[in-house]
Order: C-alpha cells, then structure tokens, then sequence
C-alpha cells in the first residue's frame, strides 16, 4: 500500500520529469493499465486510457514547446488522492500547436493536479490549468482587458 508520502513524490516525477523533461519511461510505471485522464487539453474533452495515451498528450504537448519545465509549487495528499498546484514555462517552438505554427512565443502558466492512486499506479486524474492565458499569450485568442 502507498503512503501519502508516495503519492507526493509520483506527482513530482510526473510533473516535472515525464511533461518538464520528456521522461515518457515513466508512464509505464507510474499509470494503471486502464488509466483516465478527465483533462481537457485542447477544443474538445479528451480521455486518455492506459499509459500509452497519457505518453501520447506529453508527447504532442512537448512537440510544441520542446523546452517545457515544470515546477512543483505544493502538493497534498489524503488517502488515495494526490495534489499538485504548479507552474510551467515554455517556447512555442516546436511542432503546431492547435493548428498554429510555431510563434516563438514565451509563455508561462499554472494548475493544478489531482491525481487518484491505487497500489501506486495513477488510476485517475484531473487536471485544471490557466488555459486561456495560454492561448493570449500564443495570440491566439485576444487578451481580455482587466483580468
């Protein structure tokens, strides 16, 4: 049985070494077989099954922004849940990212985590993060005033 204390540290294996540092190997190790991701990472909602498809959004999210760091601001955890809140910078100089060619733009953004453990494997996961500022600061969609 995992400990909170294991929890926190698979959050920060998967935040900042498999999406900050490309570390796909870790997938197999750190998610169930039938993993679900419950995060929206473009237009559309998206379920993820299984580390191979969570390897496959890390690996589209990073042809796009090739020097992507994660940091781990904080992490909480209770029973069989793990939090996160981070934060993540980035280059919009890789691969298109929504259809839009590389801008070269600079862009740094938060959320948070929420992760779900089962015999220390990710089961399930929810991820919240700021993006509309993202889409700003790529100019794809125009700044709204005051916020």
């Amino acid at each position: 049985m995992s400990t909170p204390d294991d929890h926190r540290r698979i959050a920060r294996l998967v935040l900042e070494e498999m999406w900050g540092r490309g570390r796909l190997e870790l997938a197999d190790e750190l998610y169930a077989p039938g993993y679900v991701d419950h995060a929206v990472r473009g237009p559309e909602p998206q379920t993820v099954l299984g580390p191979e498809g969570i390897k496959a959004a890390v690996r589209a999210f990073r042809a796009a922004f090739p020097d992507l760091a994660y940091t781990v601001e904080e992490t909480m955890a209770e029973r069989d849940l793990v939090m996160a809140r981070f934060s993540a910078r980035g280059t919009h100089t890789g691969a298109a990212f929504l259809g839009v060619e590389p801008t070269g733009r600079e862009v740094a953004y938060t959320g948070t985590d929420i992760n779900r453990i089962v015999d220390g494997r990710i089961v399930e996961s929810w991820v919240h993060y700021d993006a509309l500022g993202l889409l700003e600061q790529l100019g794809l969609v125009p700044e709204i005033p005051g916020m």
